[in-house]
């Protein structure tokens, strides 16, 4: 008999620690890990259609539009039918919610709630590896040397947008956009939410629910 597939999203503000908790939840559940800035970046840099597409709009300094996003997921979806995947960075707006769900219904949506002043603290102390999207911090996750990209060695960088006044404003504009996605799941019976201030602190709560959840794919390993 084979084994279930399952399908999740995880959702998040900026600087919450979704990267870190979807990293730790594919590791564990040997599931497919979709991250939606990544895998865009990556058709801008083969110069594919959708790539060139999204890359217009954002030479524009403008939003990649739904509809490009949701022909771009599609076309990465397609290319795990068969296998489990986590979902990371989309979908960021209801109609995108909505459109996700006609093509796959889910099975498990994380949100990570994170309060607004430790996500400021947080990013306060982060450097960027621009043309991977490589994030680091000082506080719980640095580079090996420091201002150094582990897998390069190219400079980081400590970007504008990651003051405390720009950092806000970018909360309030993701909770005004993601928080009709977060109803839209919860009214689908599939959304479970984990709140704390850090990452170490959210991680052992989303384990244990997903054990529940995922028994199937679970291992005994726990991530590093």
């Amino acid at each position: 008999m084979a084994a279930r597939i399952f399908k999740l999203v995880i959702l998040g503000a900026p600087a919450s620690g979704k990267g870190t908790i979807s990293q730790r939840i594919v590791k564990v559940f040997h599931l497919k890990h979709i991250s939606s800035g990544d895998k865009l970046r990556q058709h801008i840099q083969n110069k594919t259609a959708v790539g060139l597409e999204a890359q217009k709009y954002i030479n524009e300094g403008k939003l990649v539009p739904d509809e490009v996003m949701i022909k771009f997921i599609k076309c990465e979806l397609q290319k795990v039918e068969d296998e489990s995947w986590l979902l990371d960075g989309f979908p960021r707006t209801l109609s995108q919610a909505i459109a996700l769900w006609e093509l796959e219904k889910l099975d498990l949506a994380i949100n990570l709630l994170v309060p607004y002043q430790a996500i400021i603290d947080r990013v306060k102390g982060r450097w960027v590896h621009l043309a991977s999207g490589r994030v680091y911090n000082d506080g719980f996750n640095p580079p090996k040397v420091h201002g150094v990209d582990d897998v390069t060695g190219e400079p980081l960088i400590q970007r504008d947008d990651d003051k405390p006044e720009v950092v806000l404003k970018r909360l309030e504009q993701y909770e005004k956009m993601t928080g009709p996605v977060a109803t839209f799941y919860r009214e689908k019976g599939i959304l479970k939410e984990f709140c704390g201030d850090e990452t170490n602190v959210i991680w052992p709560k989303v384990l244990e629910w997903l054990c529940t959840r995922i028994p199937l794919h679970i291992t005994t390993q726990e991530p590093s």
